[in-house]
C-alpha cells in the first residue's frame, strides 16, 4: 500500500513527464482499437455490399468442357432457347436477380477477319423492379461492331456490312475498349440463329445482379442449387472480378495492418522508455539518497515500474473508451450500409485493459534497471 501511495505522489510531483507518458500510451491504444474497429466493419461492410451487387453468373451447356470455354469465351455446344424462359419463371422466391440475357456465341469470318460473333436476346428484367434493360438495344437488321472491325473493313456509324448472307446497317460509334469487344460483331439473337443455322439455340444465359435472398453464410452454393434444381442441364460459372477485389482488399488491409500496428507500438515503447529514461537521469541525486537510506534496489525498481502500470492501465481506459466512441460516432457516415452493426468490442477492450499496464512496465524495464545499477556513493559524490 505504501508503494502504491508512492507511486500517486511521484506522478504528482513528476505531471509533465506522467502526462507525456500517459499521452504516448492513450493514443497507441486509441490507434489500435480504432485499427481494429474500422477493419472489422470495413470487413463487413465489403461482404454485405459484395452479397448485395449480387454474383454475375454465366449459365452454359453441361457438356461444355471450362478449358475450351475459357481460350474460346464461349460454349461450343448449344442449348435450347426455351431455357431461357424456364429459369426467368420458376426461379423460387430465395433467388433474385436484376436482368438475364440469352446469348448465341460463334467465332465466324468476315471477310477475311475472324470474329466474335454474338446474338444477345430481349433481356428478362426482374419482375416489379421497375428497372431497364441493361446495355445497348439492338435493332432489326442492325448490328454494333468493335474497334477493330471498323478498322480493318472501313465501316463506321450508319454504313451497310454484309455479314453471311445478310446486309446489316452500323448503329454505333466503334470505340476502342481494349477487350474482345473489340473484335466483336453484337447483332439480335434471332440474326445470328439464322447466319449461323442454329434457329432456336442459345449457348450462354448471363444472369446479372443474381442474390440469394437467404441468410446462408455461402449464397453462390444456395445460387447454384437453385438454378440447377430447374436447369439440370447446365452448369454455373462464377465471375470472378467481385470476389478478387474483395480477396484484394482484405489482402491489402491485413498488409497495411501488419505494419502500422507493430509500428504504432514499437513508437509507443520508445517514447515511453525514453521518458523513463529522462525520469531516471533527473532524479539520480534522489535515488541516491534512498540507497544511502537503505531502499532496496527492487523497491526503487518497483517505483518506476509501477507508475508505468498505472499510467498504463489509466491509458488503457482512456484509449478504449476514447476509441470506440470515435469509431461509434463516425463510422456510420464511413459505413453506412452496415452502421447498425457497428458496435463495441468488449473482448477487444478487456484485452487493451489487461495488456497496457504490462506493455507500460516491459518498456519501462531497462530505464527501471538502470536506476537500481548506479552506485549511491558515486552518485552523491558527483553532486
Amino acid at each position: 500500500m505504501q508503494l502504491w501511495t508512492q507511486i500517486v505522489c511521484e506522478i504528482g510531483f513528476r505531471k509533465l513527464n506522467a502526462f507525456f507518458s500517459l499521452l504516448g500510451l492513450t493514443l497507441a491504444v486509441i490507434i489500435v482499437v480504432a485499427s481494429q474497429l474500422i477493419a472489422e466493419s470495413d470487413e463487413r461492410e465489403t461482404r454485405r455490399v459484395t452479397r448485395d451487387m449480387g454474383f454475375n453468373l454465366r449459365l452454359i451447356p453441361a457438356e461444355t468442357d471450362l478449358g475450351q470455354f475459357y481460350r474460346d469465351g464461349f460454349s461450343q455446344f448449344a442449348m435450347d432457347v426455351t431455357t431461357l424462359d424456364r429459369l426467368a419463371t420458376q426461379l423460387t422466391n430465395n433467388v433474385s436477380f436484376n436482368h438475364l440475357v440469352g446469348s448465341l456465341r460463334r467465332g465466324y469470318t468476315v471477310n477475311g477477319q475472324s470474329v466474335l460473333l454474338v446474338g444477345l436476346s430481349k433481356t428478362y428484367v426482374a419482375p416489379g423492379q421497375g428497372k431497364k434493360p441493361m446495355g445497348f438495344v439492338i435493332k432489326t437488321n442492325t448490328i454494333h461492331i468493335g474497334s477493330e472491325i471498323s478498322r480493318f473493313h472501313g465501316k463506321n456509324k450508319g454504313d451497310t456490312m454484309q455479314v453471311g448472307m445478310q446486309k446489316f446497317k452500323v448503329s454505333n460509334d466503334p470505340i476502342e475498349t481494349g477487350t474482345s469487344d473489340d473484335i466483336t460483331i453484337f447483332a439480335r439473337l434471332e440474326d445470328v440463329q439464322s447466319i449461323l443455322g442454329l434457329t432456336g439455340k442459345i449457348n450462354e444465359i448471363e444472369a446479372i445482379d443474381c442474390l440469394c435472398l437467404t441468410a446462408d453464410e455461402d449464397p453462390l452454393t444456395i445460387l447454384r442449387k437453385e438454378i440447377g434444381d430447374i436447369l439440370p442441364d447446365v452448369q454455373v460459372v462464377h465471375k470472378q472480378k467481385l470476389a478478387d477485389a474483395r480477396a484484394k482488399q482484405r489482402q491489402t488491409r491485413e498488409k497495411v495492418n501488419a505494419v502500422v500496428l507493430p509500428s504504432v507500438l514499437l513508437a509507443s515503447a520508445v517514447w515511453v522508455a525514453l521518458l523513463a529514461v529522462f525520469n531516471v537521469r533527473d532524479r539520480r541525486q534522489e535515488i541516491g539518497v534512498l540507497r544511502a537510506l537503505g531502499k532496496s534496489g527492487w523497491c526503487i525498481a518497483g517505483l518506476f515500474l509501477g507508475k508505468a502500470v498505472l499510467l498504463g492501465f489509466v491509458a488503457a481506459v482512456f484509449g478504449v473508451v476514447f476509441g470506440m466512441w470515435t469509431v461509434l460516432e463516425f463510422g456510420p457516415s464511413l459505413f453506412p450500409v452496415t452502421k447498425k452493426a457497428i458496435q463495441i468490442n468488449h473482448l477487444l477492450a478487456f484485452q487493451l485493459v489487461f495488456a497496457t499496464p504490462f506493455f507500460a512496465a516491459f518498456s519501462s524495464f531497462i530505464p527501471a534497471m538502470l536506476a537500481v545499477s548506479h552506485d549511491p556513493a558515486e552518485t552523491l559524490r558527483e553532486d
